[in-house]
């Protein structure tokens, strides 16, 4: 059995001003650049090694992902990118629809929510079933950790009854053809 960590990025500029990020970027905070320093000394203190590590193309992802696992080699992966939301990126987000968003960001030259999570998940997998990967980090985004386990039937929100956070941890086992959700940890709560 494979262990796969996937971590959400640590807070950003964004996150702070409330925009919707997406398939846009911002640098992390102050705040984000701890976050992930703490979450990485939460795995080291769990004796949580890693075999291989990826990350989303976002640089908030991968500038977590560095400090979490300061010096270990990894791959950015476009498919681990954010949800598109299309024209609606860098808005605030009290102008968000109210969830589930469906296909309601298509019109704005985003992505239907089934389609984002198809993608979250075919990516996921293809890295899983690569080789000797035993122990995988993956750093990604809100969207996509909670997206992914929804492919499978998993809900990390009404499961564990909170959003996931800046940083958050969620685990899964994975047997070479189903994944299992073991735990979320959000270490900077």
């Amino acid at each position: 059995m494979s262990k796969l960590y996937m971590m959400r990025h640590g807070q950003t500029l964004f996150n702070v001003l409330k925009r919707k990020q997406g398939w846009c970027d911002s640098p992390l905070t102050e705040l984000g650049i701890e976050q992930a320093r703490r979450a990485g000394e939460e795995l080291r203190e769990r004796g949580i090694t890693f075999d291989h590590a990826y990350s989303s193309t976002s640089e908030r992802a991968c500038d977590t992902l560095e400090l979490v696992a300061p010096g270990m080699p990894y791959e950015r992966v476009k498919g681990l990118k954010e949800w598109n939301f299309g024209k609606f990126e860098g808005i605030t987000e009290d102008l968000n629809i109210p969830v589930p968003y469906g296909d309601f960001y298509v019109q704005f030259g985003g992505e239907d929510e089934f389609e984002f999570r198809d993608r979250v998940f075919e990516c996921v997998k293809e890295l899983m079933d690569r080789p000797n990967h035993e122990s995988v980090l993956m750093v990604s985004h809100g969207g996509s950790c909670a997206q992914f386990p929804r492919a499978f039937g998993e809900d990390i929100v009404g499961r564990f009854g909170n959003r996931f956070g800046n940083c958050g941890i969620a685990t899964y086992e994975y047997d070479g053809e189903s994944f299992t959700l073991l735990d979320v940890v959000n270490p900077n709560d």
